[in-house]
């Protein structure tokens, strides 16, 4: 399990219900390559499977950065060697069936600022900084980092922070929608903490049935698919009409539509 599992570039822990997934890059900005993407989406993959874990916290290492995107190097061949595994970090946060906070504790630029806003919930500290760089470094996000930035902000300010890079203080960011909560520096763990552990005193299933319902509508076919598989089929197997007709089936004979109830 990914508990037990050694890492490069990313730390896991678990406390009590909580996983803690710290980007492990300091001295890089906790800057994410390729192979930090693959240890993400492994991570998580992991925490989908078991069952002692009801929240992850996605944070960063050190005091500064969150997370300020991921590299890019002109020189090399490949346009951009990280994106594929990139969109399959934040692929794997939108189908893990539990709430994710981002505990932003520094930074969240770039890369960094799609990968807070693809998280359920962001805490952040007092000094955190938001922006988002893309076209002036030499690189844009047409996907998670514009749809689903305009859904909470709106599609004008959306469309601002993209154009114009503006830097945004954690109170701003706090004011127009972009994250749930600011606390003083010092405190960004602990306050981290309880809301983890209040979410994790909520129903499970009921938790993941919204996180999927809230997912299938930028998740298209793959979204809803997602949620009438994990939710909706397991209570129709349940149900007298499904009994009944694959027991109709398995014996070759007719179902009794009076046990279906209407």
């Amino acid at each position: 399990m990914s508990s037990q599992r050694k890492f490069e570039t990313i730390l896991y822990r678990e406390e009590g219900p909580v996983g803690i997934l710290t980007l492990n890059r300091p001295h890089d900005g906790n800057m994410f390559t390729a192979t930090t993407c693959e240890e993400v989406r492994d991570c998580i993959e992991d925490v989908r499977r078991e069952t002692r874990t009801r929240v992850l916290v996605l944070t960063g290492a050190g005091d500064k950065y969150f997370c300020i995107g991921g590299h890019h190097e002109p020189s090399d061949t490949r346009l951009y060697p990280a994106a594929p595994r990139t969109l399959e970090m934040y692929d794997a946060i939108e189908r893990l069936q539990k709430p994710v906070i981002a505990s932003v504790n520094g930074f969240a630029v770039g890369g960094g600022h799609v990968l807070h806003v693809v998280c359920d919930l962001t805490i952040a500290k007092e000094s955190a900084i938001f922006r988002q760089v893309g076209p002036m470094v030499g690189s844009f996000d047409a996907g998670y980092g514009t749809w689903y930035l305009e859904d909470l902000v709106g599609k004008k300010k959306a469309k601002e922070i993209w154009f114009r890079n503006p830097k945004i203080t954690a109170r701003e960011a706090l004011e127009m929608g972009l994250i749930n909560k600011v606390v003083p520096d010092a405190d960004l763990e602990r306050a981290t903490m309880e809301m983890a552990l209040e979410i994790s005193e909520r129903g499970s299933v009921a938790l993941a049935g919204i996180k999927a319902a809230f997912g299938a509508r930028h998740q298209g076919v793959g979204g809803l698919a997602r949620l009438t598989h994990d939710f909706m089929l397991p209570h129709y197997y349940a149900s007298e009409e499904a009994k009944e007709l694959a027991d109709a089936f398995k014996n070759r004979r007719k179902p009794d539509t009076d046990k279906f109830g209407h």
